[in-house]
């Protein structure tokens, strides 16, 4: 959403440094209030001349412009309504997708102070976010919710990111800065019908700039508690109809539970460029490599796992309005090793199929192609086909051999006006897989729009989530030892393995009010998922994946509002509610808050001061965990009955907050921020890490 200016006669929209090593931190674990009050005090110091300046401007609404008085009294302050790439793969305004959709703009990720992807979507409605360990995230949509959700699909400029042999998203460790975002699109409900597998609770596409719209050098650099740094350089410009850019970085934190620990450190770096020919084609070449040599994420239910990564991918495309085809391919090459959580570590050790915990490689590959062509007939009908291939391998000493699969998906869609206030979207793909049947991903969109502000949907889809490759091809050992007596428990793969479903219903409406000063959204959705594949032991020395039996269901519904109450002032507020009945048991359950609500504001003034507050209220939850082996040792006297874990959270309110001043002509930016600023030390599942406060301070600087 973005803020515009128009005249008054018409109010509808139109719809269209690096630094090596971590920093020393002082430990302050002993003075938990000290620290909490001295997070409050910096912030309320940072924002006090922020304050001043809004109650001295409040006589006269502050100008965001160097227009006349007279100019300024015939302009109408506005939201736009965005527009949208990812429901069809061509731009569209929100309101026509056939999918619900939420866009985070460039100036909601500048003023957040958010140091990663998943910081910033917490304000969307519908989205889980967990925060395992200062490496590791969980990201979901709708209750689809466990330790290790891999049901989103990760999307930069439509290339997938993610890594579909191993069923994970890099959350993390984006290739691309903050600073070359242009917005981030997260569609709500599976998508197979467009994108194919893994599309299966939703989407989330991240549009970079343009080129040419990066004329320039940006510099950013933040720096904080918990050793965190985040810096980023990045030069982009024009030669005749060619863009080009170029950008690295550096990203490092320490762990919540052990300041003086590394959780991730990352060096990134990318390069894109772009040829327009004069019959409106593109053709655009883009690379990049992402080095992560710390990342400490939580695995299963008794592992903390330490994985350096190089993830390093190619992509080159033609475009035109209604016509593309994309070549991409990219790599992740993993060491994994595995650490037994206190209290079990005597007792347990996990490792690849020879039984070595350490160093355990992962190397895959991916090669994509995927070409889509869209044309109306006539005035009434458009019609979509698109045909896409990709190649996976994935080798290492934990899987057997080399791993391989095929995946080969058509679709064809039709966009038909039945009337002028009445769309029906009607859309099915096919898709074929190594190791499963042919699946069949149907979606049907009915859309009516009876006045120009005011937009109800209908819909209905079908998605599949075949097996990752390490779900059929996994060759594990886990070893336990009670007395001196060890045992042997091995893990494999499964070839019958069956994919995942989900049939989804929804209906929206979005409406914009007061002049389009206030816009309405309204969901309610119905969600039901079968054949959900989960790790089971069958036997103290045999272990695999399987289809368990039962279901879940989830419905609920999600209500939201964005205001724009004056020119220098913004705000959002929503609420999610979500209900599970599920007949799945174990590890396999949904779980998650009932009730989530976030809400934010943000100001601006002409002086160059601007603010921002985000509050986040989460729900208590419980979510599934293996307690056996707890159990087990707790029952023979090894560990003490405290030591299992609980399946509960207890709810917990994240209120982030930032302060910045521009100068130099707003091409200079210092700013302060604060994550979980109220230090509501809390767990966000009951095998993560305790999340505390974090201050930072910013410094961003445009050449």
């Amino acid at each position: 959403m973005r803020i515009f200016f128009r005249r008054v006669a018409s109010t509808r929209s139109p719809c269209v440094p690096r630094c090596h090593g971590p920093l020393p931190v002082a430990n302050r674990s002993n003075s938990p209030l000290a620290f909490r009050y001295g997070v409050i005090a910096i912030i309320l110091v940072a924002l006090w001349p922020i304050t001043c300046a809004a109650q001295d401007a409040a006589p006269s609404p502050p100008r965001v412009s160097l227009q006349t008085e007279q100019q300024l009294q015939e302009e109408l302050v506005f939201l736009r309504e965005e527009t949208v790439v990812t429901a069809n793969w061509r731009e569209q305004p929100i309101s026509e997708a056939p999918s619900n959709i939420y866009v985070i703009s460039a100036e909601d990720i500048r003023q957040s102070g958010a140091t990663d992807l998943p910081t910033l979507l917490r304000r969307v409605p519908g989205l889980s976010v967990i925060e395992m360990s200062g490496g590791d995230f969980n990201v979901s949509m709708r209750g689809d919710n466990q330790q290790r959700a891999n049901r989103i699909l990760l999307l930069i400029d439509g290339r997938s990111s993610y890594v579909d042999t191993q069923g994970l998203a890099p959350w993390k460790t984006l290739p691309v800065s903050f600073l070359e975002i242009k917005q981030i699109e997260v569609l709500k409900g599976p998508a197979s019908v467009i994108y194919g597998f893994n599309a299966f609770d939703g989407v989330i596409n991240i549009i970079t700039k343009d080129p040419r719209d990066m004329n320039g050098t940006t510099l950013q650099a933040g720096a904080g508690e918990y050793g965190t740094v985040r810096t980023a350089a990045i030069h982009g410009g024009k030669a005749g109809d060619l863009g080009y850019r170029l950008s690295i970085g550096h990203d490092q934190q320490q762990q919540w539970r052990d300041r003086n620990a590394l959780a991730f450190r990352a060096d990134r770096f990318n390069g894109q460029m772009n040829y327009l020919f004069n019959s409106g084609g593109m053709v655009r070449v883009e690379g990049g490599v992402i080095d992560a040599n710390r990342a400490d994420f939580s695995s299963g239910d008794f592992l903390r796992i330490n994985s350096p990564y190089t993830l390093s991918y190619a992509r080159v495309s033609y475009e035109r309005d209604e016509f593309f085809v994309r070549a991409s391919w990219s790599q992740n090459n993993v060491s994994t090793s595995n650490e037994t959580v206190p209290p079990l570590a005597p007792f347990v050790v996990s490792g690849d199929k020879n039984g070595n915990p350490f160093n355990i490689p992962f190397l895959t590959n991916s090669y994509d192609l995927v070409s889509q062509y869209s044309h109306a007939i006539g005035s009434t009908h458009r019609v979509t086909l698109g045909a896409n291939y990709r190649h996976n391998t994935l080798s290492g000493t934990a899987v057997s051999g080399l791993s391989q699969e095929n995946r080969f998906g058509v679709y064809l869609q039709d966009e038909w006006r039945l009337l002028q206030t009445l769309t029906l979207t009607a859309g099915i793909r096919m898709d074929t897989h190594s190791e499963i049947d042919p699946t069949y991903s149907p979606r049907v969109a009915l859309i009516y729009a009876p006045h120009p502000n005011h937009t109800f949907r209908l819909s209905g889809s079908v998605a599949y989530k075949p097996p990752t490759l390490v779900e059929t091809n996994a060759d594990l050992r886990t070893t336990t030892t009670i007395f001196g007596f060890s045992t042997t428990n091995v893990g494999q793969g499964s070839h019958t393995l069956k994919p995942e479903r989900i049939t989804s219903y929804e209906a929206e409406y979005q409406g914009w009010f007061l002049d389009h000063r206030a816009r309405v959204r309204l969901t309610v959705f119905d969600n039901h998922i079968a054949d959900i594949i989960e790790a089971v032991g069958l036997s103290p020395t045999f272990g695999t994946w399987m289809n368990v039996p039962g279901v879940a269901d989830i419905h609920g519904a999600e209500a939201g509002l964005e205001f724009l109450p004056a020119s220098w002032l913004k705000g959002y507020v929503n609420y999610s509610y979500q209900s599970i009945s599920q007949s799945v048991t174990g590890a396999a359950r949904r779980g998650g808050p009932r009730s989530t609500v976030n809400g934010g504001l943000r100001a601006n003034w002409d002086n160059g001061l601007n603010a921002d507050a985000a509050v986040h209220y989460v729900g208590g939850a419980s979510y599934p965990i293996r307690t056996e082996i707890y159990s087990t040792f707790s029952t023979i006297g090894l560990i003490p009955s405290s030591a299992i874990p609980s399946e509960r959270v207890d709810s917990y309110t994240l209120l982030n907050l930032r302060g910045g001043y521009r100068f130099w002509n707003q091409r200079a930016e210092v700013a302060i921020s604060a994550y979980n600023s109220l230090n509501d030390r809390h767990r966000e599942h009951p095998l993560g890490d305790t999340i505390g406060s974090r201050v930072m301070g910013w410094f961003t600087l445009t050449l």
